[in-house]
């Protein structure tokens, strides 16, 4: 089935009242019945069945299978934000004393996240080059953890080699981790090429219209056989105090373990829950997330295009361009699209200002996949809590406008930066 219409007919089957449309369980709690069902439910003998909203509900849970199909993995689990999602992913697998090597090319918050909230919590976080992944292999030791980076980078729209970062984690048994956010599984499928879990913020592309927020963290199939009796993963392989002693690898549920204990340990004791409304409105968004993500990354080409024949315009960052150097990852991996994100340099902060003040039809929002085109300065706004050296090791110059390109006409696009450049 292809992922169109996965995305409009999996993980959903018509309730007794036979609706189309997904229904919405705006409840808290659920009646167990018995007191025997009760207690057998909170000592996870039921499974994923329905205990509390906090960790599971029939609405959210659509949107999980429904993502999981379209990622290509088993497990899925929706959570409140793309921050929860990334922070539950590394704090899923790690505890004080432990590190993770990950991607200087990310998005500012998650930076700040494993540089400064992780490191509070005892947690390292060791950078390499997402275009030098032969950094990789000195920053492991016995207490590394994962390898973390962006499948698009934002805002430096890098592209990363997939098959060496991942050659080199199953060579020392490690888990990989993958923001999916600006590819979306529509245009790649990390799990495919071998990545062990994906997170999404999925208040971007997944809904489209910027009307909710959410996460989603999906995990390959089969990823149990690599963290069962795996001495780097101890929490899963050792009995669980909190339940009674179950080994969550040798659970019923381990063909989705790495999300079930996220679920049941995580979100049970922190509580980063969606709410099904939330969910409903991404379950809407992946419905037509295919042909938007097609008209995103046809404007944003024909906008990078055309920017680089801008004199003003230093520098464009799209991987689909054949000046880019990313473009022979992009040509290998994204062979349906690069998104709807890209980012050009020009002289200075000044310079930006005044473009991002001419503009029309482009807004100044600090998001992206809004259908509505975005303009951004991250130097001064998403990665504004980062200093010069960690800006520019991110690939953000004082002079970098990112653009998400929206699902206006590609002309009226252009028209309107050509007049914000003009007046520069």
């Amino acid at each position: 089935m292809d992922l169109q219409t996965k995305a409009l007919h999996a993980g959903y089957e018509k309730d007794s009242n036979r609706t189309m449309a997904v229904p919405i369980y705006q409840t808290t709690a659920y009646d167990f019945g018995t007191a025997d069902f009760a207690a057998s439910s909170f000592n996870l003998e039921q499974g994923t069945d329905h205990v509390y909203t906090r960790v599971g509900n029939p609405t959210n849970a659509i949107l999980e299978r429904r993502f999981a199909e379209l990622e290509g993995g088993s497990g899925c689990l929706a959570v409140a934000s793309g921050m929860a999602a990334i922070f539950y992913s590394i704090l899923n697998i790690t505890e004080s004393g432990d590190n993770i090597v990950v991607s200087t090319q990310l998005y500012g918050g998650t930076v700040t996240l494993f540089t400064q909230t992780l490191k509070r919590l005892g947690i390292e976080a060791r950078f390499f080059n997402v275009r030098a992944a032969g950094e990789i292999e000195a920053l492991i030791d016995d207490k590394t953890k994962c390898i973390f980076f962006e499948a698009i980078s934002n805002p430096s729209i890098d592209v990363p080699n997939f098959d060496e970062i991942i050659k080199i984690a199953n060579k020392h048994n490690i888990l990989t981790i993958v923001d999916n956010t600006v590819a979306t599984p529509m245009l790649l499928q990390p799990l495919l090429l071998g990545a062990d879990v994906v997170a999404h913020s999925a208040s971007k592309y997944t809904t489209g219209q910027g009307t909710a927020i959410g996460g989603l963290i999906v995990e390959r199939k089969e990823l149990a056989q690599k963290i069962k009796d795996n001495p780097r993963y101890r929490d899963f392989n050792a009995p669980e105090p909190s339940y009674n002693g179950l080994v969550f690898a040798d659970s019923a549920v381990s063909g989705i373990l790495f999300t079930f204990r996220a679920r049941m340990i995580l979100l049970r004791d922190t509580g980063a829950v969606i709410s099904p409304f939330n969910a409903w409105l991404l379950i809407q968004g992946v419905e037509t997330l295919a042909l938007r993500i097609k008209q995103h990354s046809q404007n944003a080409l024909e906008m990078a295009q055309w920017l680089e024949s801008q004199s003003v315009v230093l520098k464009v960052n799209y991987p689909l361009l054949e000046s880019n150097k990313n473009y022979a990852n992009a040509s290998k991996y994204l062979t349906n699209g690069a998104s709807g994100l890209l980012s050009f340099e020009v002289k200075d902060f000044e310079t930006a200002r005044k473009i991002l003040n001419k503009v029309n039809i482009f807004s100044i929002v600090a998001n992206i996949g809004d259908s509505k085109s975005i303009i951004t300065h991250p130097a001064s706004t998403t990665h504004q809590q980062l200093n010069e050296k960690e800006l520019i090791a991110c690939g953000v110059p004082s002079g970098l406008i990112r653009i998400s390109c929206g699902l206006e006409s590609a002309k009226d696009l252009i028209a309107d930066m050509r007049q914000a450049l003009d007046a520069e």
